[in-house]
């Protein structure tokens, strides 16, 4: 597992330097080899796949599809960092759903998804999905917060047995109502008490609560995963953003894992975000110690 080393930190099982990595969905309506393959030219280390849109039905999808879609990554040159957006579909899922079954059947997926995670060779899960954690009326944050410690819980044996990271991700009010700080997000992890349930730092989120330099160095031994964005929503270098800092407070960490450019809006063109994202952030980061 990689992530921030610190004191009191006896996980990490090897030394790996950042890693750059991009969110397949930018290069969506591309098929899955073109999208390798860009990657892998532009000089990206990995992809980061939101399961959705490779197939509705992601933890269905037999060994042989999952093979071949390791196999296609391999052979233009890139890993697959992990998953992200992942309760999208199927329809149905909520972590936090008053229904005890709802939650049991997103228990079920997320231990299906470690497996389609670990089978095409990624090692961590991004948790943000907004829609799918949200509080629904008449449950509190006081409710909440044991259904998604049970429903965590129960997918640890499988996180465990792939090797597999799940990582918290805060988001601002403005996308969901539940885990919206780092604070929040780390106490969380630290309940469910598993090396394998983390917190990731998505630039974005942290700008929403305060510096994003002072939060990474508070929550180091928390991270275990990083989204490179901008507050604007676009790639990192594509708005007021200044990552160079931010790439010295990962060096203070002593971070050495995947830093994954995460956009939401795509203008000028996928593209063009994609490859100028990683050519910012390479620049930012060199320029601050950080190994790329």
């Amino acid at each position: 597992m990689h992530g921030a080393r610190g004191a009191g930190q006896d996980c990490v099982e090897e030394s790996m330097p950042i890693r750059f990595a991009l969110c397949n969905e930018v290069l969506r309506g591309w098929d899955w080899p073109r999208i390798c393959r860009f990657a892998a030219e532009v000089g990206y280390d990995g992809l980061e796949v939101a399961p959705f849109t490779l197939s509705e039905t992601p933890h269905l999808t037999s060994p042989q599809e999952r093979s071949e879609l390791r196999r296609e990554a391999e052979a233009a040159g890139v890993r697959i960092s992990g998953l992200h957006w992942l309760l999208v579909t199927p329809a149905g899922l909520h972590l936090t759903h008053p229904d005890e079954g709802i939650r049991a059947r997103t228990s079920e997926f997320l231990r299906s998804m470690a497996g389609y995670c670990a089978d095409l060779g990624g090692e961590f899960m991004v948790l943000g999905s907004p829609n799918q954690r949200s509080l629904l009326e008449g449950v509190t944050e006081e409710l909440a917060h044991p259904y998604l410690m049970d429903a965590l819980r129960l997918v640890l044996p499988e996180l465990e047995r792939r090797k597999v990271t799940l990582c918290l991700e805060p988001l601002p009010a403005t996308e969901t109502n539940f885990l919206n700080t780092m604070e929040e997000a780390t106490q969380l992890a630290s309940a469910v008490g598993s090396q394998w349930v983390r917190v990731v730092a998505d630039v974005k989120s942290l700008c929403s609560e305060g510096s994003p330099c002072d939060l990474i160095r508070r929550y180091a031994n928390s991270i275990a995963y990083v989204h490179a964005n901008d507050r604007n929503r676009r790639g990192p270098g594509f708005g007021d953003v200044d990552f160079k800092p931010i790439g010295q407070a990962l060096a203070d960490i002593s971070y050495e894992g995947w830093v994954s450019v995460e956009p939401f809006d795509y203008s000028p063109d996928p593209a063009t975000i994609a490859r100028q994202s990683l050519e910012n952030l390479r620049t930012a980061f060199g320029s601050s110690g950080v190994p790329s």
